[in-house]
Order: C-alpha cells, then structure tokens, then sequence
C-alpha cells in the first residue's frame, strides 16, 4: 500500500514538472494580455455583386454573390428556394439547387429538397470584402487539367 502511493505520488510530481515545462515552450497566439481588452474587428461588407466566386477548396460550397439580410430560412419558410428551386429557376434565373440536395442519406431522390439540406447557411456563406486569414494556393483540377494541355 505503502509503495503504491508513494509511486502516485511520484508521477504526480512527475507530471507536474513536465507539463510546466512543456507550457513554458509554447507560443501563444494572443496579441494582447489578459487584462486588455481588444478593438474587436470590423465586420466585413458583403458583397452584393451577383458574382460569382471561384472555390478555394475542392468541396467548398458555393458562396451566396447577394445580401440574404432578413431572409427567412426556419420551418415554415426558405427565402432562398423562391428563387433557387427547381421550379422557379426559369423565371428567377437563379442557379438551380444542386441535385445532391434533392437526395437523401440512403440516396433516395426526393421531389423537394431533403430536410438534411434544406437550412442553406448552415452550408452556403455570403461573400465578404474580407481578407484571407492565409495565403491559399488551391488550383482547380480543370485549371490544372487546362494548364497542362497549354503545355504540350
């Protein structure tokens, strides 16, 4: 009994050294300390050009190239298949929601877009005059597959 705790205690101690020596080596990513207080950063403006973007990722999903300011997306209402839907997108012009959004989990296609998918910005992000947090250097595969044509 006696060794037993006596060992507990000893990796306590052990511990203890180790991880205040391993908190002494990291850097941290704060700017300021504890008691300031910060200037928050300015909000960045959307976009409301009807552009739209290039993905910086290969699954990226599209942004929104127009302010959805009070649009309604809940339970009883979604602003954005007035005019994205499959039967409004004639008269609207819009893009047409991806038919990956009519498909349910065990890939039964649906008439109307699947619950899963149905909340739009829990995906789909407006543009923002924003500045990239890192530098991204994503190729698309078409721009790529055309590059190397271009080359031969």
């Amino acid at each position: 009994m006696k060794r037993s705790t006596f060992f507990i205690a000893a990796m306590f101690v052990a511990g203890t050294t180790l991880a205040q020596s391993a908190s002494d080596e990291i850097a941290t990513l704060r700017h300021y300390t504890l008691g300031d207080e910060p200037e928050p950063p300015r909000i960045a403006d959307i976009i409301d050009s009807d552009e739209r973007r290039a993905r910086i990722h290969p699954m990226q999903p599209p942004t929104i190239p127009h302010k959805i300011d009070n649009y309604q997306v809940d339970l009883r209402a979604n602003r954005c298949l007035s005019c994205h839907s499959r039967t409004r997108v004639e008269e609207s012009q819009a893009p047409m929601v991806s038919v990956t959004h009519y498909t349910d989990r065990d890939g039964i296609v649906l008439a109307e877009v699947s619950p899963r998918r149905y909340f739009c910005t829990q995906c789909h992000a407006a543009q923002t005059d924003a500045k990239p947090l890192v530098q991204n250097t994503f190729q698309d595969v078409a721009d790529m597959l055309g590059a190397d044509a271009a080359s031969q």
